[in-house]
């Protein structure tokens, strides 16, 4: 397909957006945060869609595996700095701000009450295809989809990243690449298992 020029890559980390923005390119995969710029910024109606799957995989469609952003609290503070930390996630975890967030964003929402909450005010009717990453998370779930548990997980995603950009460019077969990544994932896997046991 990339030497047909229906695959294009354009980076990593929602760089292709641009180009579909621009109308370059007919669709593209990106986070469900990608919404609020697409919906800013397109001057033509678009539709979100689910990620493909084998339909005679059994128990397929399973959940899709959550990526996205994380807050981070480190420990060592002060036992004060932790109670305002714990009043500040509260409050971001209420079923309005998550709602707030979701519907002006595209990001998840983090509770099931906000998205009861988006749901019942009718932002999804109105704004179709925007409950589709969401729908897509509460699939069933298997050991295998619950989440990622991972030792060096960004290292890890990077290694990937730069294997697979390999096989995007023509420079390496797509088992070459992937057979690179598990071997290079392996070693960051062991150090991790050696420092952390």
């Amino acid at each position: 397909m990339s030497k047909q020029g229906l695959f294009v890559y354009k980076g990593r980390a929602g760089k292709a957006g641009a180009s579909f923005i621009s109308g370059e390119c007919a669709m593209f995969v990106g986070s469900s945060g990608s919404y609020a710029g697409i919906k800013r910024d397109a001057k033509f109606q678009f539709a979100e869609s689910t990620l493909p799957y084998y339909p005679d995989v059994p128990g397929a469609p399973q959940n899709t595996i959550i990526g996205g952003a994380s807050l981070w609290v480190m420990a060592g503070k002060p036992a004060a700095n932790y109670k305002g930390v714990a009043k500040f996630f509260e409050y971001l975890s209420s079923p309005q701000v998550q709602a707030a967030s979701h519907q002006r964003t595209g990001y998840l929402p983090i509770t099931m009450a906000a998205f009861a909450l988006t749901e019942k005010s009718g932002f999804y009717q109105k704004n179709p295809g925007t409950d589709v990453a969401v729908n897509q998370m509460i699939r069933k779930t298997t050991d295998k989809s619950r989440g990622v548990r991972l030792g060096n997980f960004v290292q890890i995603r990077q290694i990937v990243d730069e294997e697979t950009e390999q096989i995007w460019t023509g420079k390496k077969t797509a088992k070459e690449a992937l057979d690179t990544a598990v071997s290079r994932g392996n070693e960051l896997l062991a150090k991790f298992q050696a420092a952390n046991q």
